[in-house]
C-alpha cells in the first residue's frame, strides 16, 4: 500500500509549531494548501512574525480544544512527549494519526529527490544559500530551513521542482529517518551530549547517514576538517570536496573580509576565488562574513556544479544572497556602537564568529553577552568554552538557557566565568538581569564598540532593545 503523501493531508495540527524547524515545515504544507494550526508556549520567537505572516493560527498555550475536531494528523516537536503534553496524549487519545517532526520530514525526503545539509555548524546558512542558488538558477525548489531568510522574509519554499533542500539537524539521530539523495556535511564536533555520550556515538550517526546516499548520488564535504574527511571515505556514491586546503575538488583562495555601506549599516560581505578540479572559475561575492562562510558557498557551488548548474547564475545568487536571521545580524547602532546578533552556541561556532568580527573590525573592542545553550552541552564542552572567546575583549554571560528537556544540572554560569578568567583574568563576568545589562551596556558603550549578543536562547532580545532604547 502507498504512503500517503504528507501534503495530501486536508487539516494538520502541529504541537510545538514555534520550533524553527516545525514553522518552515508549517509553511511549506499551507503553501501547498493543508490548513495548518499549531500551538506552543507564550513565549515570544522569531517564529511567531513568521507564522503570522503565513497566516497560520496558533495558540500560545497546550490544551487539547487547541485539536481542531477535523485534523487529520498530527506533527509534534520531539521536545515534548504525550506522558508532559496534554495535547498530544489527546491526539493519541482520539485516535488520530500522530507523527514526530522528524517522522514528517522523512516523509518529504521520499516525495523528492533530497538535498540534505548536515554537520555540526553552518547547516542553516549552507542551506539557505543551497536553496537560494537553486531558486536563482531556474530549479524552483523546496526548503525547509531552520531560521528566517532574508530573501525570503520566512523560512520555507514550496517550490515545483524535483529538490526539496534541507536543513537535517543530527540531535536524537533524526537523520536516520530522512532519505538522501545529495549531502553536504560541513563539519563534525561532538555536540548534544545529553543525547551523545561520546564523540564516536556522535560521528556514528553521520557515517550510517552518507551511507545510504544511493550510488548514483553525491556526497559534498569539507576538506578542510579531518574528521570529515575520514567520515566521507564511508561514502559509496561519488564525492566531491571543498576548502581552502590543496587537495580538494573545489579550492578556495584569496579570501578577502569587506564591509560596504553607511556609518549606520555596515553590511559585511567577502570576496574569494574557486577553481573546479584545477579550473579557475574566477572570483566570488558573497555578502556574509568570515572564512566559515567562504566554505559554505564552496560546498553549495560543488553541489551546484554536480547538478549542472549555470556557474554565471551561481555568482549571482551568492552576491545576491542576503543572509539569515541570527547569523552575524546587523541589528543597528547606539551611541556610535553597532549592535550584532549571532546563534553561535557550540565552542567552534563561537571561535569562528568572532575570529570573522576580528577580521572585520580589528581595532575596535569586541564586547559580547553569552547565552550559554543547555545544562549538559555547557558542563561537557566547558574547557573548548572558556578557550572560544580569544577574540573577545569582553563576555558577559547570562544564566544558562535550559531547554524543554531539562531545567537544571551540575553547572553554572559562574563555572564558565571562573574558567574564561583563567585564561583571560578580568574578561568575564555573570549577570543575570536582562534590564542590568541592557542599561550597563547602553551605560558604557560608544564608537569604539562592537557590541554581540550571542546564543540559542533569547539573547538576540538585548541587541533590539538596545537598537530601540530611547
Amino acid at each position: 500500500m502507498q504512503e500517503q503523501r504528507l501534503s495530501e493531508y486536508a487539516s494538520i495540527h502541529m504541537i510545538g509549531v514555534k520550533g524553527a524547524g516545525m514553522t518552515a515545515l508549517a509553511g511549506l504544507l499551507s503553501e501547498r494548501g493543508v490548513v495548518v494550526t499549531g500551538s506552543d508556549i507564550a513565549e515570544i520567537f522569531f517564529t511567531d512574525s513568521i507564522l503570522k505572516k503565513s497566516g497560520i493560527a496558533f495558540a500560545d498555550c497546550f490544551d487539547p480544544k487547541n485539536i481542531p475536531a477535523d485534523a487529520e494528523a498530527v506533527i509534534y516537536s520531539t521536545a515534548y512527549s504525550k506522558e508532559k503534553n496534554p495535547e498530544l496524549a489527546a491526539a493519541y487519545e482520539r485516535g488520530i494519526p500522530v507523527m514526530s517532526y522528524p517522522e514528517a520530514l522523512g516523509m518529504l525526503t521520499r516525495e523528492k529527490f533530497t538535498l540534505a545539509v548536515c554537520g555540526t555548524h553552518g547547516k542553516t546558512t549552507t542551506a539557505a544559500l543551497l536553496a537560494e542558488t537553486l531558486r536563482s538558477t531556474g530549479v524552483d525548489p523546496s526548503a525547509i530551513v531552520g531560521s528566517r531568510i532574508m530573501n525570503w522574509d520566512g523560512n520555507s519554499l514550496s517550490g515545483n521542482g524535483e529538490y526539496l533542500v534541507l536543513e537535517a539537524d543530527e540531535y536524537q539521530n533524526k537523520l536516520a529517518l530522512y532519505q538522501p539523495f545529495g549531502v553536504i556535511l560541513t563539519s563534525v564536533d561532538w555536540d548534544h551530549p545529553d543525547f551523545f555520550p561520546d564523540a564516536e556515538s556522535y560521528e556514528r550517526v553521520f557515517r550510517d547517514f552518507i551511507r545510504r546516499i544511493p550510488q548514483h548520488g553525491v556526497l559534498v564535504y569539507c576538506n578542510d576538517s579531518s574528521s570529515v574527511a575520514r567520515i566521507a571515505q564511508e561514502a559509496s556514491c561519488r564525492t566531491l570536496s571543498y576548502g581552502f586546503l590543496p587537495g580538494a575538488d573545489v579550492v578556495l583562495s584569496d579570501y578577502v573580509p569587506e564591509l560596504s555601506g553607511s556609518i549606520l549599516a555596515r553590511a559585511p560581505k567577502q570576496q574569494f576565488r574557486a577553481s573546479f578540479q584545477g579550473n579557475d572559475l574566477g572570483m566570488f561575492h558573497l555578502g556574509l562574513a568570515g572564512r566559515h562562510n567562504a566554505q559554505n558557498a564552496g560546498a553549495v557551488l560543488a553541489l551546484a556544479l554536480f547538478l549542472q548548474q549555470d556557474i554565471d547564475g551561481v555568482r549571482k545568487a551568492f552576491a545576491d544572497f542576503s543572509g539569515t536571521e541570527r547569523r552575524f545580524e546587523l541589528i543597528g547602532e547606539r551611541h556610535g556602537a553597532f549592535l550584532y546578533d549571532d546563534f553561535a552556541h557550540h565552542p567552534e561556532e563561537i571561535r569562528v564568529t568572532l575570529r570573522a568580527f576580528r577580521d572585520l573590525y580589528p581595532e575596535k573592542r569586541l564586547r559580547v553577552i553569552f547565552h550559554p545553550h543547555t545544562f549538559t552541552r555547557t558542563k561537557a564542552l566547558l574547557s573548548e568554552f572558556a578557550q572560544s572567546f580569544d577574540d573577545a575583549d569582553e563576555v558577559i554571560l547570562l544564566d544558562i538557557y535550559g531547554s524543554a528537556r531539562e531545567e537544571h544540572g551540575g553547572v553554572s554560569s559562574d563555572d564558565l566565568v571562573v574558567m574564561i578568567n583563567r585564561f583571560f583574568p578580568g574578561k568575564a563576568t555573570h549577570m543575570s538581569d536582562f534590564d542590568e545589562v541592557v542599561d550597563m551596556i547602553d551605560k558604557t558603550m560608544g564608537r569604539g564598540d562592537v557590541i554581540i549578543t550571542l546564543g540559542a536562547g533569547n539573547v538576540w532580545e538585548i541587541s533590539h532593545r538596545l537598537a530601540k532604547k530611547s
